[in-house]
């Protein structure tokens, strides 16, 4: 039963997901909320749980281990005391086909792994207070049938209010998704039916609005949407139509156009109208905004495919930089089903554990001695054979799939250490350095994850060096600061990888704990050719000196670049004319053998 509790409701809440961290999490964050939860591992016990004592609303992960989040939905609708519970899935799959697969089925939301705990909370009240209506309308026409004649017209009055705001999006009071899909649907419906008929369709995400978010809070993140949207409105006709598709995420609806080129006008205007800043709360705000337009065509036989492609189209903008709009092809539809096979491969691979470690040897410059190695991931896919790291790798940063691959690799990499130690006296002085991408800053269980691998493969800090990318330090600095010295309180060293290819500011660089700059291979490659430009390796080297860190040139290939390097009094360099990256027993070998 749904109470409240000052202007809160709060509500028996259901968790089904097999993780018990995702489980930990939720249940965390709602009961702080003030819920009542529940929470359970399997489709059956769901089902279940459900029957014996109804909750007030479900959180449903899809993939499980004996029945998925489907079937679990389709059968609590088939019982009375279950059909009426709202079901939110809890799904990593993106796409649009699982999305409208969750719906079929009699869920009211989908949220994406990994999930932001403001969403979930948002998401969950908004239902609760649907529910909360509901159940209030019931109550009020069971007392209504008594007087059906009299009050006749406040029943009506009441049910279109509900109907407007069932179709209505509460912040900004545009129309919303269910409303957007409804009039593409009729546009398609008249596209098909009239000769020379046209119409286009938009779809706009505003570019780092999680920032402004995080920076500047979120009432100031709902201002802004409100301010976008009034923004959006003026430059349509009242027959068009504006909505809020998602959190920063708003579609139009131009409907009917003369050509392309009218649709091409206003995305211009759409682009320059949001590139702009906004004062609000006495704060400056600066956005832009990505767009993606598709028109239409003979091919589309539903509004669900021609609002896919046009968000294809605008991932594919947001992807070229910000403020860009791009016009779908079947390419851009090809691709992202690539990619979304690729993805699926990705979850597989990590299930399976498809993944290798490869040692790339990193030198000492003067003399020439090993000092350590870079841990690098390979994938052999069972059937595709070896996959680039440069293909697979962005696609799990886009996925947060490169979270599960980073804890991975670190488990492989301790457990190799550790092996290594028994068997070779020097590798107690060499250090092994893995990456950690942006994403994984994200991750507010970061440091408990190292911290348990470390724990459990009982090696100390003295073997292991983290590297992270420059932008890592730019999209969190804040958050960054604060846990590269968390990691430093652990005696694990730091090292800034693909230096010089980001937007660092040489001037804060001292903020950083940082021990290691590593100067990206494109610099050392430009030594000996034309177009040279050795002033920045110099530059950097001294830098890096002067603020206490040392420096490993990535790609040394010739004897040219080493001798250059040599002379600049670089510490240490990695690359083909030293070795290749090896297997683990291919690095087992050269430490055998006296490196």
């Amino acid at each position: 039963m749904i109470n409240v509790h000052g202007s809160q409701f709060i509500a028996n809440i259901l968790i089904v997901d097999d993780k018990p961290a995702n489980l930990r999490i939720l249940s965390t964050i709602l009961t702080k909320a003030g819920h009542k939860v529940r929470a359970v591992t399997s489709g059956n016990m769901a089902l279940i749980t459900a029957k014996t004592m109804p909750p007030d609303i479900i959180l449903l992960d899809v993939k499980m281990p004996d029945i998925d989040g489907y079937q679990v939905c389709q059968k609590l609708k088939q019982f009375p005391e279950t059909a009426e519970i709202p079901i939110i899935f809890l799904s990593a799959l993106q796409d649009v086909e699982n999305k409208v697969k969750a719906f079929e089925a009699g869920g009211v939301d989908y949220i994406i792994k990994p999930f932001q705990f403001e969403e979930v909370l948002a998401r969950v009240s908004i239902h609760i207070s649907l529910k909360h209506a509901h159940n209030q309308l019931q109550k009020l026409n069971k007392e209504l049938e008594k007087r059906v004649k009299e009050r006749t017209a406040d029943l009506k009055q009441i049910q279109e209010k509900l109907s407007f705001h069932a179709r209505q999006d509460t912040l900004t009071h545009l129309v919303n998704r269910s409303v957007f899909l409804e009039r593409i649907d009729l546009a398609l419906k008249r596209f098909h039916e009239e000769e020379d008929y046209l119409f286009a369709v938009f779809v706009i995400d505003l570019d780092r609005f999680k920032m402004i978010n995080d920076s500047d809070g979120h009432q100031v993140g709902d201002l802004l949407l409100v301010e976008v949207s009034r923004i959006l409105e003026s430059l349509v006709s009242q027959a068009d139509t504006v909505a809020r598709v998602g959190g920063d995420e708003f579609a139009i609806l131009l409907d009917p156009i003369r050509d392309v080129n009218e649709a091409l006008k206003l995305a211009q205007n759409i682009k320059e109208a949001l590139t702009t800043s906004f004062f609000i709360q006495g704060r400056q705000v600066f956005i832009s905004s990505s767009i993606g337009l598709t028109f239409s065509e003979s091919s589309y036989n539903s509004a669900l495919e021609i609002l896919r492609d046009a968000d294809i189209a605008m991932g594919k903008a947001k992807q070229k930089g910000r403020g860009k709009y791009e016009i779908f092809n079947q390419e851009m539809h090809t691709q992202a089903l690539n990619l979304l096979t690729l993805e699926t491969d990705l979850r597989y691979g990590i299930e399976k554990q498809e993944f290798e470690v490869y040692y790339q040897p990193i030198m000492n410059l003067n003399p020439i001695k090993l000092v350590g190695f870079e841990a690098l991931i390979r994938w052999q896919h069972p059937d595709k054979g070896f996959i680039s790291p440069g293909e697979f790798i962005p696609v799990a940063e886009n996925t947060g799939l490169i979270i599960p691959i980073g804890k991975i690799v670190l488990e492989k990499v301790c457990q190799q250490i550790q092996t290594w130690k028994k068997k070779f006296q020097q590798i107690t002085i060499l250090k092994i350095a893995v990456n950690l991408s942006s994403k994984q800053f994200k991750n507010a269980y970061i440091l408990q994850e190292i911290d348990e691998v470390m724990e459990r493969t009982g090696l100390t800090s003295n073997n292991l060096k983290l590297e992270i990318t420059e932008t890592s330090l730019i999209d969190h600095s804040q958050e960054t600061i604060k846990l590269l010295k968390q990691l430093k309180q652990r005696n694990l060293e730091i090292c800034l990888d693909d230096f010089g290819t980001g937007y660092s500011s040489l001037s804060y660089l001292h903020r950083f704990p940082v021990d290691t700059l590593k100067i990206d291979r494109s610099f050392i490659n430009c030594i000996g050719q034309p177009e040279e430009n050795l002033e920045i390796i110099q530059s950097i080297i001294h830098l890096a000196h002067n603020l206490g860190m040392n420096v490993v040139a990535e790609g040394i290939e010739t004897e040219e670049q080493l001798i250059y390097l040599q002379k600049l009094n670089c510490d240490f360099g990695q690359g083909y004319l030293f070795n290749r990256p090896l297997t683990a027993q291919e690095t087992e070998n050269l430490l055998r053998d006296g490196c």
